[in-house]
């Protein structure tokens, strides 16, 4: 019954995750680090942001191996479900209109963004592709976390936004506002009955 319960949450929160990464698209604000790269990486490759947020979680599972990560089935249903649910979200929701709208959608995204990321950690099934790239190096060059995330994220930024990825507030407004968001809401969502998991995944 408990598994089924951490199931059930993983998806759904994997899914509001993939949504609230499409409207902050159609907000047209800015997008986190991994979402400038794979919008970026889009408009150049010809395939849609959300697969291509699934195909780079695969090969970033793949990165996985020389780290010695073992995945969970949360990590895999990463892969597959987020981009997927992004794309969804795209197709259905249009471009928002008008900065005042915008700016809303852009708040609303980030914060159920915060929300979905608490359900599918708390489930307590695997961390995100991403994630476990961070926690991984972290284990095997004994840099910190911190510099691990900064590193990665700076990087893809940069890339993304060299490749035509969108950078503006929304991306600043997600640095700082994500990790509290996660740390706030983890308690209402974490499975009591699970061994430890990394918590510090704030990214797919």
């Amino acid at each position: 019954m408990m598994m089924t319960r951490r199931l059930i949450q993983l998806l759904f929160g994997l899914s509001l995750y993939g949504a609230s990464m499409g409207l902050m698209v159609r907000a047209g604000l800015g997008l986190d680090p991994w979402d400038v790269f794979h919008q970026g990486l889009a408009g150049h490759v010809g395939l849609s942001i959300g697969m291509l947020v699934n195909i780079v979680g695969a090969v970033v599972l793949l990165l996985w191996i020389p780290l010695r990560q073992k995945p969970g089935l949360g990590t895999i249903a990463n892969v597959l479900v987020i981009g997927t649910a992004m794309d969804l979200t795209l197709l259905v929701l249009p471009e928002l209109s008008g900065l005042a709208v915008r700016g809303v959608g852009l708040a609303l995204a980030v914060v159920v963004n915060g929300i979905a990321g608490a359900m599918y950690i708390g489930a307590g099934l695997g961390p995100g592709p991403r994630d476990g790239l961070m926690t991984g190096l972290h284990r095997r060059t004994g840099w910190s976390i911190r510099g691990v995330r900064t590193g990665i994220e700076l990087s893809v930024l940069a890339i993304g936004w060299l490749l035509g990825g969108t950078v503006g507030v929304g991306t600043v407004l997600y640095a700082f506002a994500i990790g509290p968001l996660v740390q706030a809401f983890l308690p209402l969502f974490t499975v009591r009955d699970r061994r430890p998991q990394e918590t510090i995944a704030v990214n797919p």
